[in-house]
């Protein structure tokens, strides 16, 4: 195969930006930005989203079986910027962003456009990311989008012409 078709083609591939966050309730907290997610069901509605297998997100989703999944707007390119590297918990804030506490007990950013809590219903774990179908048990949406709701979310193309994740 050649590495810089393969690079290219799957680069194709559009993805929104999440932050992924997690609380195991024992002062494990892991979060990170997401891009790998998609709706694999409307009834249940089920989420897929993959995560680095060697991440504390996946650590902290793996013993727990719930996460939550807080949606960027277009205008949030710092915070997905805030979740490129391993979370912190500091003076109350999760690397630096307020949240609070969801149903499930994960993080949900208050700077978020919206966010859903997920149960996770399925593992797949093959390669270096591991695949969480996980079922939709609470949904926000901080702010209302104006027009396509697909269109208010931070997409990878907007974080600029060098950030790239895949292939």
């Amino acid at each position: 195969m050649d590495a810089d078709a393969k690079k290219t083609a799957l680069r194709m591939i559009p993805y929104g930006i999440y932050v992924l966050t997690a609380d195991d309730g024992k002062g494990n907290i892991g979060a990170a930005t997401v891009n790998w997610v998609t709706q694999g069901s409307f009834a249940p509605p089920l989420v897929v989203v993959g995560i680095k297998a060697d991440s504390g997100a996946h650590t902290v989703v793996k013993g727990t079986g719930r996460f939550a999944l807080n949606m960027l707007g277009k205008d949030q390119k710092g915070l997905a910027f805030a979740f490129f590297k391993p979370a912190r918990l500091e003076d109350g804030k999760l690397s630096g962003q307020d949240f609070h506490a969801g149903a499930n007990g994960a993080p949900i950013l208050d700077a978020a456009i919206a966010a859903v809590e997920l149960s996770v219903k399925e593992t797949v774990e093959l390669g270096d990311h591991h695949i969480f179908v996980a079922e939709v048990t609470e949904a926000y949406v901080h702010t209302p989008p104006v027009g396509r709701a697909d269109a208010a979310i931070l997409e990878m193309k907007d974080l600029g012409d060098t950030v790239y994740y895949g292939g």
